[in-house]
This record gives C-alpha cells, sequence and structure tokens, in this order.
C-alpha cells in the first residue's frame, strides 16, 4: 500500500495512470464501435477519454522547465553521441510542452486568437522529433551493448554451442544473421532496462506518425500502442532498477 501511495503521490505517476486510462477508453471505443447495443457505453467512455486527456495537459503545466533542466544535464555527459541525442529529445519535449500548454490554455478560454490546428500539429511534430532522437539513443546504446557482448569470451562459446546445436536449422538459415539476432536477442535479454525503453518509444511512435499524416493506422492500433506503452510507463515508474539511465 505504502509503493502505491508513493506512486500516486508522483505528479509523473498520476499522469501515466490517466494516460494508460486515457488510450485503454480509445482501444474500447474502437472495439466496440460497431455494437448498437453499447453506444451508451462508447458514449461514457468518450467522454471519459477526453477528461483524461484535459487532466493530463494540466499535469504538464510544468513540465517544459523540468525538460529544459533535462537538456542542460545531458549537455555536460561524456558521451557525445548520447548527449546529442538526449540533449535534443529534451529540447524537441520542451518545445512539445510549451505547445500543449498553449492548446490547454486555448481550451480553458484563456487564450483565444490561436490556430489550434496548426499549434496541436507543431506540438505533434516535436512529440515525433523528441521519439525518434530518443529511438536513436536506444539503438545507439543497443549497438553498445552487442560490441560489448561479442568482445565476451563465454558469449562467445555460448553462441558457437547455440549456432552448432541445430544443424537442421543452420541449413535453412543464413548463419550471419543467425547470430546477429542471437546478438541482439541476448543483449536486450541481458539490459531489460533498454528492451523495455526501445519498445515504449516504438509504440509512442504510432501516434504522431499517424496524427501527421506519416503513416495512419487507425484508432484501434493507436490506442493499443498507447496502453502498452502507458503500462510500460508504470512499470518503470513503479521499479526503477528497468529504467533507462541517463
Amino acid at each position: 500500500m505504502d509503493a502505491v501511495v508513493q506512486f500516486t503521490s508522483q505528479s509523473q505517476g498520476r499522469d501515466r495512470i490517466f494516460r494508460a486510462t486515457q488510450y485503454a477508453c480509445a482501444l474500447s471505443v474502437y472495439l466496440l464501435r460497431n455494437n448498437s447495443e453499447r453506444k451508451d457505453l462508447v458514449a461514457k467512455l468518450k467522454s471519459l477519454e477526453t477528461n483524461m486527456s484535459a487532466g493530463r495537459k494540466l499535469f504538464r503545466l510544468g513540465n517544459t522547465i523540468n525538460s529544459i533542466e533535462a537538456a542542460k544535464r545531458t549537455m555536460q555527459l561524456s558521451d557525445r553521441v548520447l548527449s546529442l541525442c538526449l540533449t535534443a529529445a529534451n529540447a524537441n519535449r520542451a518545445l512539445y510542452f510549451i505547445c500543449d500548454n498553449v492548446l490547454w490554455a486555448r481550451n480553458v478560454g484563456l487564450i483565444r486568437d490561436i490556430d489550434k490546428e496548426r499549434w496541436s500539429l507543431n506540438a505533434s511534430r516535436c512529440y515525433f522529433l523528441s521519439l525518434v532522437t530518443s529511438l536513436t539513443r536506444d539503438v545507439y546504446e543497443v549497438i553498445q551493448l552487442m560490441a560489448q557482448k561479442a568482445r565476451d569470451r563465454h558469449f562467445r562459446q555460448k553462441m558457437e554451442l547455440h549456432l552448432n546445436e541445430s544443424p537442421e536449422v543452420a541449413e535453412a538459415v543464413i548463419p550471419q544473421l543467425d547470430a546477429f539476432l542471437f546478438l541482439l536477442l541476448e543483449s536486450l535479454r541481458s539490459h531489460p532496462a533498454v528492451a523495455l525503453d526501445m519498445l515504449k518509444n516504438v509504440c509512442d511512435l504510432f501516434i504522431p506518425l499517424d496524427r501527421l499524416g506519416i503513416y495512419q493506422s487507425n484508432a484501434g492500433v493507436v490506442g493499443f500502442c498507447g496502453l502498452l506503452s502507458s503500462v510500460i510507463g508504470i512499470v518503470t515508474l513503479a521499479l526503477p532498477k528497468l529504467r533507462l539511465r541517463p
């Protein structure tokens, strides 16, 4: 119970619970869209989804400053590739929060004379760029892990054993491809924080891709990816050892 209280007392924890609820509603609405007997339920779910989205915008009001401070910290990292990726991701995230805050002010009536659609598209562009740079960081981390694994003598013995234990598979699969996939999976398995962060970012990427028209899916795919990403976010926040750092 103490862990639950501590989790929900954090603004990030509340935001991720609201986010999971929002996308769960979106997925449910998509799955029930053709069920005429559930029209009242669908209407309630749509209303709940809207309220969750509005609540999350309120939680995010101070996140611009947090992202700017994070960008300042990542600029000091000794690894220049990591520093560039994380700084770019945090900078784009800060721009996204600025657009998001303007949209919130427009929705509550504090600002009226703005083009809501243009600001919404700008927010999606910044979110997209933030995710692309975050994924670039994930790929860089995976490459580093794979290189480290490949130099390990015990791992090389394990790989040779894997390649030799199934000769019938080796004939059907290109040995180099099999070795690469084995190295990749073992690297991700030994570092679940990297695997979870990459999966989360890939799921999140479908949201701005659909919004910007780069790769249009449907509300069901967006809802499922958003829900899965939210669950991963909740898990990594509740279990810090599964959170990728810095």
